[in-house]
Protein backbone atom coordinates (compact mmCIF):
# COMPACT_ATOMS: atom_id res chain seq x y z
CA UNK A 1 0.00 0.00 0.00
CA UNK A 2 3.07 2.51 0.78
CA UNK A 3 4.63 1.57 -2.95
CA UNK A 4 1.13 2.27 -4.40
CA UNK A 5 0.22 5.55 -2.76
CA UNK A 6 4.01 7.51 -3.16
CA UNK A 7 3.46 7.82 -6.86
CA UNK A 8 0.13 9.19 -6.49
CA UNK A 9 1.89 11.66 -3.78
CA UNK A 10 4.29 12.42 -6.93
CA UNK A 11 1.52 13.05 -9.46
CA UNK A 12 -0.10 15.61 -6.72
CA UNK A 13 3.29 17.40 -6.75
CA UNK A 14 3.72 17.14 -10.12
CA UNK A 15 -0.10 18.96 -10.56
CA UNK A 16 0.84 21.56 -7.49
CA UNK A 17 4.24 22.15 -10.20
CA UNK A 18 2.19 22.43 -13.32
CA UNK A 19 -0.49 25.09 -11.74
CA UNK A 20 2.74 27.09 -10.33
CA UNK A 21 4.12 27.48 -13.60
CA UNK A 22 0.88 28.07 -15.12
CA UNK A 23 0.46 30.78 -13.07
CA UNK A 24 4.08 32.34 -12.70
CA UNK A 25 3.61 32.36 -16.99
CA UNK A 26 -0.04 34.69 -16.32
CA UNK A 27 1.71 36.53 -13.75
CA UNK A 28 4.92 36.85 -16.11
CA UNK A 29 2.28 37.78 -18.89
CA UNK A 30 0.36 40.78 -16.77
CA UNK A 31 3.56 42.37 -15.44
CA UNK A 32 4.60 42.67 -19.26
CA UNK A 33 1.01 43.84 -20.19
CA UNK A 34 1.45 45.97 -17.26
CA UNK A 35 4.88 47.34 -18.63
CA UNK A 36 3.46 48.10 -21.85
CA UNK A 37 0.39 49.90 -20.40
CA UNK A 38 2.43 52.28 -18.18
CA UNK A 39 5.12 52.92 -21.28
CA UNK A 40 2.08 53.63 -23.24
CA UNK A 41 0.59 56.40 -20.79
CA UNK A 42 4.43 57.66 -19.96
CA UNK A 43 4.28 58.28 -23.99
CA UNK A 44 0.82 59.42 -24.04
CA UNK A 45 2.02 62.09 -21.35
CA UNK A 46 4.95 62.97 -22.72
CA UNK A 47 2.96 63.58 -26.22
CA UNK A 48 0.47 65.91 -24.21
CA UNK A 49 3.44 67.90 -22.55
CA UNK A 50 4.91 68.38 -26.01
CA UNK A 51 1.32 69.45 -27.28
CA UNK A 52 0.70 71.57 -24.18
CA UNK A 53 4.30 73.37 -24.65
CA UNK A 54 3.67 73.87 -28.34
CA UNK A 55 0.16 75.43 -27.47
CA UNK A 56 1.72 77.69 -24.91
CA UNK A 57 4.29 78.40 -27.83
CA UNK A 58 1.64 79.94 -30.33
CA UNK A 59 -0.18 81.16 -27.55
CA UNK A 60 2.75 83.39 -26.63
CA UNK A 61 3.34 83.80 -30.82
CA UNK A 62 -0.76 85.03 -31.11
CA UNK A 63 -0.37 87.47 -27.63
CA UNK A 64 2.99 89.01 -29.15
CA UNK A 65 1.30 89.63 -32.53
CA UNK A 66 -1.82 91.22 -30.67
CA UNK A 67 0.40 93.57 -28.60
CA UNK A 68 2.93 94.79 -31.47
CA UNK A 69 1.77 96.58 -34.26
CA UNK A 70 4.38 96.02 -37.21
CA UNK A 71 3.02 98.23 -40.01
CA UNK A 72 2.35 102.14 -39.61
CA UNK A 73 0.05 104.49 -41.54
CA UNK A 74 1.51 108.36 -43.17
CA UNK A 75 -0.63 111.14 -43.76
CA UNK A 76 0.87 113.70 -46.29
CA UNK A 77 -0.32 117.25 -46.73
CA UNK A 78 0.81 120.50 -48.54
CA UNK A 79 1.81 123.02 -46.22
CA UNK A 80 -0.45 125.39 -48.06
CA UNK A 81 -2.99 124.51 -46.27
CA UNK A 82 -2.61 127.50 -43.79
CA UNK A 83 -2.81 129.82 -46.55
CA UNK A 84 -6.44 129.06 -45.54
CA UNK A 85 -6.45 130.98 -42.26
CA UNK A 86 -6.34 134.63 -42.23
CA UNK A 87 -4.23 135.19 -38.72
CA UNK A 88 -1.32 133.59 -37.37
CA UNK A 89 -4.27 132.29 -33.90
CA UNK A 90 -6.26 130.94 -37.04
CA UNK A 91 -3.28 129.01 -38.59
CA UNK A 92 -1.67 128.09 -35.33
CA UNK A 93 -5.16 126.62 -34.45
CA UNK A 94 -5.64 124.59 -38.00
CA UNK A 95 -2.07 122.92 -37.18
CA UNK A 96 -3.60 121.72 -33.82
CA UNK A 97 -6.52 120.90 -35.71
CA UNK A 98 -4.55 118.75 -37.97
CA UNK A 99 -2.08 116.89 -35.03
CA UNK A 100 -4.86 116.21 -32.97
CA UNK A 101 -6.91 114.18 -36.05
CA UNK A 102 -4.13 112.41 -36.75
CA UNK A 103 -3.02 111.67 -33.21
CA UNK A 104 -7.14 109.93 -32.96
CA UNK A 105 -6.21 107.99 -35.44
CA UNK A 106 -3.05 106.84 -34.54
CA UNK A 107 -0.92 108.13 -37.37
CA UNK A 108 2.86 107.14 -37.12
CA UNK A 109 4.27 109.85 -39.76
CA UNK A 110 2.99 112.83 -41.15
CA UNK A 111 4.81 114.79 -44.16
CA UNK A 112 4.27 118.08 -44.85
CA UNK A 113 5.02 119.08 -48.68
CA UNK A 114 5.45 122.48 -50.34
CA UNK A 115 2.77 122.94 -53.43
CA UNK A 116 5.38 125.29 -55.08
CA UNK A 117 8.82 123.21 -54.54
CA UNK A 118 10.42 125.14 -52.63
CA UNK A 119 13.56 123.16 -51.04
CA UNK A 120 12.04 123.41 -47.41
CA UNK A 121 13.53 120.42 -45.72
CA UNK A 122 14.16 121.48 -41.77
CA UNK A 123 12.11 123.87 -39.61
CA UNK A 124 14.67 126.57 -39.62
CA UNK A 125 13.69 130.20 -40.16
CA UNK A 126 10.35 131.79 -39.30
CA UNK A 127 6.83 132.10 -41.13
CA UNK A 128 6.90 135.45 -43.07
CA UNK A 129 3.21 135.58 -44.44
CA UNK A 130 0.96 133.66 -46.79
CA UNK A 131 2.16 133.80 -50.63
CA UNK A 132 4.89 132.24 -52.54
CA UNK A 133 7.56 132.77 -50.30
CA UNK A 134 5.20 132.54 -47.22
CA UNK A 135 6.88 129.21 -45.70
CA UNK A 136 3.90 127.78 -44.28
CA UNK A 137 5.11 124.20 -44.69
CA UNK A 138 7.55 125.26 -42.16
CA UNK A 139 5.38 126.88 -39.83
CA UNK A 140 2.83 123.70 -40.09
CA UNK A 141 5.91 121.12 -39.67
CA UNK A 142 7.15 123.19 -36.01
CA UNK A 143 3.55 122.86 -35.10
CA UNK A 144 3.13 119.84 -35.26
CA UNK A 145 6.47 118.84 -34.19
CA UNK A 146 5.71 120.74 -30.88
CA UNK A 147 2.09 119.50 -29.97
CA UNK A 148 3.94 115.56 -30.15
CA UNK A 149 6.73 116.54 -27.96
CA UNK A 150 5.39 115.62 -24.13
CA UNK A 151 5.27 118.69 -22.01
CA UNK A 152 8.08 118.37 -19.43
CA UNK A 153 10.28 118.16 -22.59
CA UNK A 154 9.14 121.42 -24.70
CA UNK A 155 11.46 123.98 -23.18
CA UNK A 156 14.82 121.14 -23.97
CA UNK A 157 13.57 121.48 -27.48
CA UNK A 158 11.88 124.65 -28.64
CA UNK A 159 12.99 128.16 -27.22
CA UNK A 160 10.83 130.25 -27.89
CA UNK A 161 9.73 131.70 -31.66
CA UNK A 162 7.28 133.28 -32.98
CA UNK A 163 5.55 130.98 -35.12
CA UNK A 164 4.26 128.90 -31.44
CA UNK A 165 3.76 132.21 -30.31
CA UNK A 166 -0.34 130.66 -29.43
CA UNK A 167 0.74 126.73 -29.53
CA UNK A 168 0.19 126.94 -25.65
CA UNK A 169 -3.34 127.95 -26.29
CA UNK A 170 -4.33 124.98 -28.31
CA UNK A 171 -5.80 121.12 -26.70
CA UNK A 172 -2.96 119.16 -25.82
CA UNK A 173 -2.71 115.60 -27.62
CA UNK A 174 -2.53 113.43 -24.63
CA UNK A 175 -1.55 110.92 -26.55
CA UNK A 176 0.10 107.54 -24.57
CA UNK A 177 3.42 109.12 -24.23
CA UNK A 178 2.57 112.61 -22.89
CA UNK A 179 3.18 111.25 -19.45
CA UNK A 180 2.41 112.78 -16.19
CA UNK A 181 4.97 112.71 -13.29
CA UNK A 182 3.59 109.33 -11.12
CA UNK A 183 2.05 107.71 -14.13
CA UNK A 184 3.68 104.21 -14.40
CA UNK A 185 5.14 103.09 -18.10
CA UNK A 186 7.22 100.79 -19.77
CA UNK A 187 8.50 102.93 -21.86
CA UNK A 188 8.91 106.80 -21.56
CA UNK A 189 10.29 109.86 -23.62
CA UNK A 190 13.09 111.86 -22.41
CA UNK A 191 16.23 114.21 -22.77
CA UNK A 192 19.60 112.75 -21.93
CA UNK A 193 21.22 115.73 -19.64
CA UNK A 194 24.46 116.94 -18.41
CA UNK A 195 25.14 115.34 -15.33
CA UNK A 196 28.25 113.56 -14.51
CA UNK A 197 28.49 109.46 -14.04
CA UNK A 198 30.49 107.05 -12.92
CA UNK A 199 32.99 105.35 -15.96
CA UNK A 200 31.73 102.47 -17.41
CA UNK A 201 28.22 104.11 -16.54
CA UNK A 202 25.57 105.55 -18.74
CA UNK A 203 24.03 109.23 -18.95
CA UNK A 204 21.42 110.24 -16.93
CA UNK A 205 17.92 111.14 -18.77
CA UNK A 206 15.04 113.21 -17.50
CA UNK A 207 11.63 111.44 -18.36
CA UNK A 208 9.52 113.57 -16.24
CA UNK A 209 9.55 111.69 -13.26
CA UNK A 210 10.54 112.55 -9.72
CA UNK A 211 13.53 111.06 -10.07
CA UNK A 212 16.11 110.70 -13.51
CA UNK A 213 16.95 107.77 -15.52
CA UNK A 214 20.69 106.26 -15.45
CA UNK A 215 20.39 104.52 -18.95
CA UNK A 216 22.59 101.56 -20.32
CA UNK A 217 24.85 104.03 -22.50
CA UNK A 218 26.61 107.03 -22.57
CA UNK A 219 24.66 109.45 -24.90
CA UNK A 220 25.13 113.16 -26.11
CA UNK A 221 23.59 115.66 -23.79
CA UNK A 222 20.92 117.11 -25.54
CA UNK A 223 19.58 113.84 -27.54
CA UNK A 224 16.03 112.84 -27.09
CA UNK A 225 15.51 109.07 -26.70
CA UNK A 226 13.06 106.73 -25.82
CA UNK A 227 13.76 104.75 -22.54
CA UNK A 228 12.88 101.31 -21.77
CA UNK A 229 12.19 101.41 -17.58
CA UNK A 230 13.57 98.74 -15.55
CA UNK A 231 11.50 96.89 -13.09
CA UNK A 232 12.15 97.32 -9.40
CA UNK A 233 10.65 95.58 -6.58
CA UNK A 234 12.37 98.33 -4.17
CA UNK A 235 10.20 100.84 -3.53
CA UNK A 236 12.78 102.98 -2.49
CA UNK A 237 15.35 102.85 -4.78
CA UNK A 238 18.62 105.19 -5.24
CA UNK A 239 18.92 105.67 -8.73
CA UNK A 240 15.83 104.31 -11.72
CA UNK A 241 17.30 102.14 -14.00
CA UNK A 242 16.50 102.01 -17.85
CA UNK A 243 17.55 100.79 -21.39
CA UNK A 244 17.77 102.86 -24.97
CA UNK A 245 15.33 101.49 -27.54
CA UNK A 246 14.59 102.22 -30.75
CA UNK A 247 11.83 104.42 -31.37
CA UNK A 248 9.39 102.41 -32.62
CA UNK A 249 9.91 99.76 -30.17
CA UNK A 250 6.63 100.74 -28.24
CA UNK A 251 4.57 100.55 -31.25
CA UNK A 252 6.48 96.44 -32.17
CA UNK A 253 6.93 95.56 -29.10
CA UNK A 254 3.49 96.29 -26.93
CA UNK A 255 1.49 98.06 -29.43
CA UNK A 256 1.18 101.53 -27.88
CA UNK A 257 0.78 104.12 -30.07
CA UNK A 258 3.76 106.34 -29.57
CA UNK A 259 3.30 109.69 -31.32
CA UNK A 260 4.12 110.70 -34.77
CA UNK A 261 7.13 111.98 -36.59
CA UNK A 262 7.02 115.22 -39.16
CA UNK A 263 9.33 115.12 -42.30
CA UNK A 264 9.39 117.99 -44.89
CA UNK A 265 9.22 117.48 -48.48
CA UNK A 266 10.00 119.98 -50.89
CA UNK A 267 7.36 119.07 -53.94
CA UNK A 268 4.57 115.75 -53.88
CA UNK A 269 7.03 113.69 -55.59
CA UNK A 270 9.41 114.01 -52.65
CA UNK A 271 6.93 112.40 -50.75
CA UNK A 272 7.49 109.09 -52.25
CA UNK A 273 11.25 109.23 -53.55
CA UNK A 274 12.50 110.78 -49.66
CA UNK A 275 10.35 107.36 -47.93
CA UNK A 276 12.09 107.21 -44.23
CA UNK A 277 11.07 103.73 -44.84
CA UNK A 278 13.36 101.33 -46.41
CA UNK A 279 11.17 99.56 -48.70
CA UNK A 280 9.23 102.75 -49.22
CA UNK A 281 5.42 102.66 -48.79
CA UNK A 282 3.88 99.56 -49.95
CA UNK A 283 0.01 101.08 -49.99
CA UNK A 284 -0.69 104.72 -51.45
CA UNK A 285 -3.90 106.24 -51.58
CA UNK A 286 -4.70 109.73 -53.05
CA UNK A 287 -8.03 111.58 -52.02
CA UNK A 288 -9.79 113.39 -54.44
CA UNK A 289 -13.89 114.52 -54.93
CA UNK A 290 -12.71 112.87 -58.33
CA UNK A 291 -11.75 109.71 -56.87
CA UNK A 292 -13.75 105.71 -56.91
CA UNK A 293 -16.07 105.13 -53.96
CA UNK A 294 -14.72 104.56 -51.03
CA UNK A 295 -17.57 102.42 -50.20
CA UNK A 296 -16.26 99.85 -52.89
CA UNK A 297 -12.88 99.26 -52.45
CA UNK A 298 -10.92 96.36 -50.42
CA UNK A 299 -7.26 97.04 -48.78
CA UNK A 300 -4.96 94.83 -49.80
CA UNK A 301 -2.13 93.91 -46.46
CA UNK A 302 0.48 96.23 -46.18
CA UNK A 303 3.51 96.97 -43.94
CA UNK A 304 3.41 101.18 -44.69
CA UNK A 305 0.47 103.41 -45.85
CA UNK A 306 0.46 106.35 -47.04
CA UNK A 307 -2.93 108.73 -47.81
CA UNK A 308 -2.08 111.86 -49.24
CA UNK A 309 -4.25 115.32 -49.18
CA UNK A 310 -4.47 117.66 -51.32
CA UNK A 311 -4.66 121.70 -50.81
CA UNK A 312 -7.05 124.54 -52.02
CA UNK A 313 -6.56 123.68 -55.14
CA UNK A 314 -6.73 119.26 -54.94
CA UNK A 315 -3.85 117.35 -55.91
CA UNK A 316 -4.16 117.93 -59.08
CA UNK A 317 -2.45 121.24 -58.13
CA UNK A 318 0.52 119.77 -56.22
CA UNK A 319 0.74 117.71 -59.76
CA UNK A 320 0.87 120.23 -61.84
CA UNK A 321 3.70 122.18 -59.68
CA UNK A 322 6.23 119.40 -59.24
CA UNK A 323 8.77 119.46 -61.70
CA UNK A 324 9.43 116.34 -61.82
CA UNK A 325 6.55 114.87 -62.83
CA UNK A 326 4.80 114.63 -66.23
CA UNK A 327 1.84 113.49 -65.83
CA UNK A 328 -1.71 115.50 -65.54
CA UNK A 329 -3.78 112.50 -63.95
CA UNK A 330 -2.55 112.53 -60.19
CA UNK A 331 -4.89 109.04 -59.85
CA UNK A 332 -1.48 107.36 -61.75
CA UNK A 333 0.40 107.93 -58.55
CA UNK A 334 -1.49 105.90 -56.43
CA UNK A 335 -2.45 102.35 -55.57
CA UNK A 336 -5.87 104.04 -54.72
CA UNK A 337 -7.41 107.50 -55.90
CA UNK A 338 -10.66 107.99 -53.66
CA UNK A 339 -13.31 109.94 -52.71
CA UNK A 340 -13.98 109.23 -49.23
CA UNK A 341 -17.07 111.43 -48.72
CA UNK A 342 -19.13 110.51 -51.42
CA UNK A 343 -22.49 112.81 -51.84
CA UNK A 344 -20.74 115.89 -50.01
CA UNK A 345 -23.05 118.37 -49.42
CA UNK A 346 -20.89 121.16 -49.24
CA UNK A 347 -18.85 122.10 -52.54
CA UNK A 348 -15.39 122.10 -50.16
CA UNK A 349 -14.05 120.13 -47.92
CA UNK A 350 -11.09 121.65 -45.57
CA UNK A 351 -8.14 119.46 -45.30
CA UNK A 352 -8.65 119.07 -41.62
CA UNK A 353 -12.34 117.92 -42.10
CA UNK A 354 -10.83 115.31 -45.31
CA UNK A 355 -8.53 113.84 -42.58
CA UNK A 356 -10.67 113.51 -40.02
CA UNK A 357 -13.77 112.09 -42.60
CA UNK A 358 -10.86 110.01 -44.33
CA UNK A 359 -8.89 108.35 -41.55
CA UNK A 360 -12.23 107.15 -40.02
CA UNK A 361 -13.54 105.81 -43.19
CA UNK A 362 -10.39 103.66 -43.76
CA UNK A 363 -10.01 102.73 -40.56
CA UNK A 364 -12.39 99.66 -40.93
CA UNK A 365 -10.96 98.86 -43.65
CA UNK A 366 -7.32 98.92 -42.53
CA UNK A 367 -7.90 96.94 -39.62
CA UNK A 368 -9.54 94.17 -41.70
CA UNK A 369 -6.56 94.79 -44.67
CA UNK A 370 -3.54 93.88 -41.40
CA UNK A 371 -6.07 91.34 -39.57
CA UNK A 372 -6.23 89.32 -42.81
CA UNK A 373 -4.77 85.93 -43.52
CA UNK A 374 -1.85 87.58 -45.70
CA UNK A 375 -0.77 89.88 -43.34
CA UNK A 376 0.29 87.04 -40.64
Amino acid sequence: MAELEQPREKRWKGSQDEMTISDRRKAKEARKQEIKRLKELKFLKKLEEQKAKEEEAQKDLEETKERGRLYTVSVALPGSVLDNAQSLELRTYLAGQIARACTVFCVDEIVVFDEQGGDAKSVEGEFRGIGKKGRASVQLARILQYLECPQYLRKSFFPKHQDLQFAGLLNPLDSPHHMRIDEESEYREGVVIERPCKPNKGSFVNCGMRKEIQIDRKLQAGLRVTVQLHKSEKSEIKVLKGTVVAPHAPRTESGLYWGYTVRLASCLSAVFTECSFKDGYDLSIGTSERGSNVDNVTLPSFKHLLVVFGGLQGLEASVDADQNLSLTDPSILFHHYLNTCPGQGSRTIRTEEAILITLSTLRPKIDAAVRGPASN
